[in-house]
């Protein structure tokens, strides 16, 4: 505990050292740094013991807030969150001096890695925090400077509108994370999470409506669906440093936040876990069918973090679903699954946005139909976005293939233990999961065949240079962990032994069946990947062997065939969209046909766009908007009719408790 205090208390003290260097940028930068690096170590340090030797660590002292206890809290699902804030901020970091360096020559950052150390900080705190009133705390600080930090190019219209959104959807859900604790804590007589073990034996309406909040309120931060409309407009906007940590540990926040709740309240039914699955399937459908479609690199990436995220909930639903209906073995697989992919999707995601800062550094642009040929000229960062891409797409033996499997084994297992209409839900659920593995196939294959091969199809395309060292090591090391746990999953698994035995006490015999799958998973992946070393040497020595000549390819009578007649972002995903997507996902195109025979231009656009946030939400909230302007008269700007506001709301509270002191 003193060690995950120390990294908090150096947190501030880089952050605070940071603004007093002021634009001494390479000093501000220093400081940030040195405490975000020297933080990672002690959590690493204090965490890592939690989950090789599962136990509890507890501190509270006396807090000058009413209600409020500064009460600390690490158990194995805390130190299972931990774990990536100690991995993911100092790669960033050392990732962002560079990415921002020409950015220093006109501005000053001291409050840009200020606000990076605090929303690191403030993390840290949130998974720590046993009392409501620190937790709530803490989240809000999250939110603030995470806020500032997407904000960091604020002078761009779209760079502000994303940035308010998310802070409206997040206060929105704060709202409910309030009703959820503070109902929470009225039927236990206490804010402390210690004293909340009456949750434990409450009845199923209170549960189902506690559980309802905490899933809506925390499920908004993560990204679930339908929630996660201010995801994809804020990550690709924020510096692709800030992308990363918004993808791979705020969200992770908001899941750390439904798990939590699921600890506090008594075991949810078969109908809870049903509906997770469900909103999760629906959240991994979405999310990657509105990937397919952009053309935008990071907004495409924003968009596969909802799927991801789906993913999870998958896994968690269906472990909530088992459980329910006594299949230890199911439930073990499918929370085994979950928990693995929340540590995977930090580190691929991470990879990915990362990588996508050195295309947009390089090209200037985040449109893939302006990039293309850029694995010649950058052919170490291509080559680690490749190396994403497969750990994206769940391909062996990157770590996104072995979290997924566990998931489908665990699908499969159900649909063997089942009978009847559960049975054939699940094979539903089954047959559509298989989909989304295509549809991310698709999807990351396009974007590493438009932006990485072919020729260049803009100037600056042509130009572009590869990361510097500074850049790329930090994706480096991140690929390096997802090599590590798509050969190796069985070690990472024992890791999360502790937390399985939280989520799922059942389960735990068969946790050692979850290993062996695992350890086939891994014997498979390095056969597979020796495999492909093998191939790839015998080509590289038949192509040295072999001596070839370039030649032109055949180019439909055009003697020079141009990055004009390759595919474009668009195209390539075009029978796959068109055959499987529904009317209300399908882009908007706009044609300018040809008149003659020899026309001087043709046109042909299309335009992907946000269906449930401009079909759903934006009526809706229009709606509510134009009913309010007529509650404007209140608003009178008058002091004294303020002043009688104020006296009839005292009024009102006193009569109340004057009333509920007398038993009416």
């Amino acid at each position: 505990m003193n060690l995950l205090l120390a990294a908090i208390a150096l947190l501030m003290s880089g952050a605070l050292m940071s603004l007093i260097a002021g634009r001494r940028q390479n000093l501000a930068y220093t400081f940030a740094l040195t405490a975000i690096s020297g933080a990672a170590f002690l959590i690493a340090g204090a965490v890592m013991p939690l989950l090789l030797h599962p136990q509890t660590l507890i501190a509270s002292h006396n807090w000058l807030v009413p209600g409020g206890t500064f009460a600390l809290s690490v158990d194995p699902l805390a130190a299972f969150f931990l774990l990536p804030i100690a991995i993911l901020p100092p790669l960033a970091a050392i990732y962002a001096g560079a990415y921002l360096k020409d950015d220093g020559k006109s501005r000053n950052l001291a409050p840009h890695w200020a606000l990076y150390a605090l929303l690191m900080a403030s993390l840290i705190m949130v998974v720590m925090a046993a009392n409501v009133l620190l937790f709530i705390a803490a989240w809000e600080i999250m939110t603030i400077s995470s806020f500032f930090l997407v904000s960091y190019d604020h002078q761009h219209s779209e760079v502000r509108e994303a940035a308010w959104l998310y802070l409206l959807v997040a206060h929105f859900g704060l709202l409910l994370i309030t009703a959820f604790f503070l109902l929470a804590g009225s039927h236990c007589g206490s804010l402390n999470f210690v004293d909340f073990a009456p949750l434990t034996q409450a009845g199923p309406t209170l549960t189902a409506i506690l559980f309802l909040l905490a899933l809506g309120g925390f499920g908004i931060k993560a990204g679930l669906f339908p929630f996660f409309v201010w995801l994809p407009a804020a990550h690709p906007v924020a510096p692709s440093h800030v992308s990363a940590l918004m993808s791979g540990l705020v969200v992770n926040a908001g899941l750390y936040g439904v798990l939590r709740a699921m600890l506090l309240l008594p075991p949810l039914s078969a109908l809870w876990g049903a509906i997770i699955l469900t909103l999760g399937l629906l959240g991994a459908l979405y999310g990657i069918a509105m990937a397919m479609l952009q053309k935008d690199v990071k907004r495409c990436l924003a968009y596969s973090t909802v799927e991801n995220i789906g993913i999870i909930f998958m896994g968690i639903g269906l472990g909530v679903l088992a459980t329910a209906q006594q299949l230890p073995v199911v439930a073990a697989l499918a929370f085994a699954g979950a928990l693995l992919h929340i540590w995977n999707h930090t580190l691929f995601k991470g990879l990915l946005f990362l990588g996508a800062g050195t295309l947009l550094h390089a090209t200037g642009t985040r449109n893939l139909d302006q990039m293309g040929g850029l694995l010649k000229r950058m052919p170490q960062a291509g080559l680690l976005i490749i190396g994403g891409s497969v750990a994206l797409a769940a391909l062996p033996p990157l770590n996104g293939f072995a979290s997924e499997w566990l998931i489908y084994l665990g699908l499969l297992h159900a649909g063997v233990a089942m009978s009847g209409v559960s049975a054939l839900g699940i094979s539903m659920v089954l047959v559509l999961f298989g989909i989304v593995g295509t549809l991310a196939v698709v999807t990351f294959t396009r974007l590493i065949g438009i932006a990485l091969l072919g020729e260049a199809r803009s100037p600056a395309a042509a130009k572009a240079h590869d990361a510097t060292p500074a850049m790329l090591w930090p994706m480096r090391l991140l690929l390096l962990g997802c090599l590590l746990i798509g050969l190796l999953p069985q070690l990472t698994l024992h890791l999360l032994t502790p937390v399985l035995n939280q989520m799922t006490p059942t389960a735990v015999p068969e946790l050692n069946a979850t290993f062996a799958q695992s350890g086939q998973i891994g014997l498979w992946g390095m056969i597979l990947c020796a495999a492909l070393i093998i191939v790839a040497l015998l080509l590289t020595a038949l192509q040295r062997r072999r001596p070839t000549t370039p030649a032109t390819t055949w180019g439909c009578g055009f003697p020079r065939p141009t990055a004009r007649m390759a595919y474009t972002a668009e195209s390539y995903s075009g029978i796959a969209h068109h055959h499987l997507l529904p009317q209300a996902l399908q882009p908007k195109l706009s044609t300018k046909r040809p008149r003659s025979l020899f026309p001087a231009t043709v046109q042909f656009f299309q335009h992907s766009q946000e269906a449930l946030l401009q079909r759903c939400y934006q009526p809706l909230f229009s709606a509510l908007a134009e009913r309010c302007v007529r509650l404007r008269w209140l608003q009178q700007g008058k002091q004294h009719l303020y002043l009688l506001y104020i006296f009839i709301c005292c009024a009102g509270l006193m009569l109340w408790n004057i009333l509920a002191d007398k038993g009416l």
